[in-house]
């Protein structure tokens, strides 16, 4: 025993250990050949160092972000065995219901079956896209302690697991930056079995090891160990932990283990020479724990009947787990985002955002108050977030260049001296970064309003956007981070190919995102306070040319004014024809409509996402003729989703073809000339109008 730590529970860990075991040896020989699991990665190998940290996460506000190989940690913090089986056997209930990969895990802070609280990020399918929501979450926990004065987030760490092919990620690297440039209460605990799937760790870091590529990286604690050693590891585990908790900053473990199964259940590792596999085997800190307890601890006979009753406990719950129901087919399409119940309260998820917290909101109104002269959307949009930060301390900006600078379009102007630094502040340049960050935030109960300076510069980001916006569906309501998302974009004085980029349909087909795109100041107040209030994430689109366009601009409707989104604006009535249209098109569309003296219903459809069809459809059956047009590319654009609605639900009601305006499949060139010849201008629009009611 003198070579056990003394602070473990040893017996509670063999028994983790051989649980997690068990269930990897049932899977691989039973349930992957009988086609009931049909994705399986094991965690053979890893079982030691996981058990051992998730041993010392017992503070109710900890906080982990794991992937696929994490399922011994996972049981550690107390997940049900039995929900344990039935993820990857797609059975109800579990992490997701059947929706999302069994081995793709999250816990909400509910008591697990050891007592223990703490939070399980959902996990994503994708390598590093774990690491920044841990540092949302870890800068998060301070902003709860220190600026709202939570003390129970005293002493709160968050630790984020991944395997050395994840550390060349630019998820990893981001996160880095931020928890050492913020000096974050985060733990990088790095599984390195020298494999991802097949590409050995020298080529994803040089010399293949992260730890002392790092040693030098400033606030950074760094320790290495052998994974696989209990008389080793656990002491450097502990370390580790403590320095996080202790409040000196962030701190990167790396612990070498083996991989004892294929990267999943299909690789047979035939990469690997036989004299490796066999000095993996070697390795198996099972064996080395077994005989690190026997006799000491456990008995040789007190270690097989322990064998043999953890054996018969995974296969009673697999014996419940199979029994099962699959998945009702009816309820797939439920949960995709925040749903109404009859008395019109939200269905709130476990855990994430505002109202899973009960945070209440200052009573809105969908009447605009007209207040001074007219402002332009740029004012107006300032005017907005300086009000919902006065109404919601649990709301915070950040982005590139919006503090002290008041951001690019000075959209921030003055709110960091107004508010403080921790809650309008600059961040890193890192896209993947600040989103990120702000999933990490929602899920710890804050509202993060992010800004990405141009829409272009959004695709950095994009795994983390894409991964938000399912979040809810994936979890089945277990979690939800409903973040504001700023991102102005589109054409100005002149144009290039990467300011200038619109691409809103990207979003719009994104599932799980609402997608606003204001042409007016009035509007866009209403609809930034919606999304800041709204259950859901959002993609708040900045169009440039309107943000101080004359046209655009509008008294400041009220710090109490709100705009559903989804409803449509009717701007003018007609019965010639239908246009539909929104963002810098809509001011067009009302030019060539009076240029071209035909009586238009024009429609600005304020957000895509959701959309109003049933304004649309009304009208069109009325005009019986509908023009569509916008700024993004003509070939799969939003319009083209529009068009084949109304030909489904209007068809027998169309006098005319369908026609779209677009900007043709090119980026916007910088010529001010160029630019101007390929959006839709007024003189071509007011003749499209013309052709069509005469058709």
């Amino acid at each position: 025993m003198s070579k056990l730590h003394a602070d473990f529970d040893w017996k509670r860990a063999a028994r983790l250990i051989l649980t997690s075991r068990r269930i990897d040896e049932v899977e691989e020989t039973r349930l992957v050949p009988e086609k009931e699991v049909l994705y399986q990665f094991s965690a053979r190998g890893h079982e030691l160092i996981q058990v051992l940290l998730g041993s010392l996460l017992d503070h109710s506000h900890d906080a982990v972000s794991a992937y696929y190989r994490s399922r011994p940690l996972l049981l550690t913090l107390g997940v049900d065995l039995e929900d344990a089986l039935a993820g990857p056997l797609m059975r109800t209930g579990g992490y997701s219901g059947g929706r999302d990969i069994g081995v793709v895990c999250n816990k909400p802070s509910e008591t697990g079956a050891e007592g223990q609280t703490v939070t399980v990020l959902p996990m994503s399918g994708d390598v590093g896209s774990q690491y920044t929501p841990a540092a949302g979450w870890a800068q998060a926990s301070l902003y709860r302690r220190d600026v709202l004065k939570e003390k129970e987030w005293d002493g709160a760490i968050t630790v984020v697991l991944g395997g050395e092919g994840s550390v060349a990620t630019n998820g990893f690297w981001s996160c880095l930056t931020i928890a050492t440039t913020l000096k974050l209460p985060l733990l990088f605990f790095i599984e390195d079995n020298g494999y991802a799937i097949s590409v050995p760790g020298r080529l994803q870091t040089p010399g293949g090891n992260i730890a002392a590529n790092l040693e030098s990286f400033a606030d950074l604690a760094v320790v290495e160990g052998d994974g696989t050693d209990p008389a080793d590891c656990p002491a450097k585990i502990k370390q580790a932990v403590d320095h996080v908790r202790g409040g000196a900053g962030p701190a990167l473990i790396r612990l070498t283990v083996p991989r004892l199964s294929g990267h999943s259940g299909q690789d047979t590792q035939a990469y690997k020479s036989s004299e490796e596999l066999e000095q993996e085997r070697q390795s198996d800190p099972l064996e080395r724990v077994r005989e690190a307890l026997t006799p000491s601890v456990l008995s040789e006979e007190e270690w097989e009947s322990l064998q043999t009753e953890v054996e018969e406990s995974v296969e009673r719950a697999l014996e419940r787990a199979l029994a099962r129901p699959q998945p009702e087919p009816s309820g797939v399409r439920r949960h995709l985002y925040a749903e109404q119940r009859e008395d019109g309260s939200v269905e709130v998820s476990m855990q994430g955002g505002l109202a899973a917290e009960g945070h209440e909101f200052p009573a809105s109104s969908h009447e605009p108050k007209p207040q001074g002269n007219r402002l332009n959307m740029l004012t107006a949009i300032r005017m907005t977030l300086e009000a919902e930060l006065k109404s919601n301390d649990k709301l915070l900006i950040f982005g590139e260049d919006v503090g002290p600078k008041g951001g690019v379009h000075a959209a921030t102007m003055g709110l960091q001296e107004a508010f403080g630094p921790e809650r309008v502040f600059d961040t890193s340049l890192s896209e993947e970064g600040i989103i990120g960050r702000s999933v990490g935030m929602a899920i710890a109960g804050l509202m993060p309003v992010a800004e990405i300076q141009f829409r272009k510069y959004a695709d950095p980001a994009a795994e983390q956007l894409n991964n938000l916006g399912t979040l809810r569906w994936r979890t089945n309501n277990r979690f939800a981070a409903p973040i504001l998302v700023r991102m102005p974009g589109g054409y100005f004085k002149c144009g290039d190919p990467w300011h200038s980029v619109s691409g809103e349909v990207l979003w719009a087909h994104a599932p799980g995102w609402q997608v606003a795109m204001p042409s007016n100041a009035q509007d866009a107040v209403g609809l930034l306070r919606a999304a800041m209030r709204s259950p859901n994430p959002t993609i708040f689109f900045e169009h440039r040319y309107l943000l101080d366009a004359p046209v655009a601009r509008r008294p400041y409707p009220g710090d109490d004014y709100l705009l559903p989104l989804g409803q449509a604006a009717e701007l003018t009535q007609g019965d010639q024809l239908t246009i539909v249209t929104w963002g810098a098109m809509v001011e067009r569309c009302l030019r060539a409509a009076e240029e071209s003296g035909k009586s238009c219903h024009i429609i600005d459809l304020r957000t895509i996402s959701p959309w109003d069809k049933n304004v649309v459809l009304e009208s069109v059956r009325r005009t019986m003729r509908c023009l569509i047009v916008h700024e993004d590319g003509l070939t799969a654009g939003f319009g083209a989703e529009i068009a084949a609605v109304l030909i489904k639900e209007a068809f027998f009601r169309l006098d005319a073809p369908i026609e779209r305006m677009a900007v043709p499949d090119l980026p916007i060139p910088h010529n001010v000339g160029l630019m101007n010849a390929i959006l839709p201008g007024i003189e071509d629009i007011a003749k499209k109008i013309v052709d069509l009611a005469e058709f």
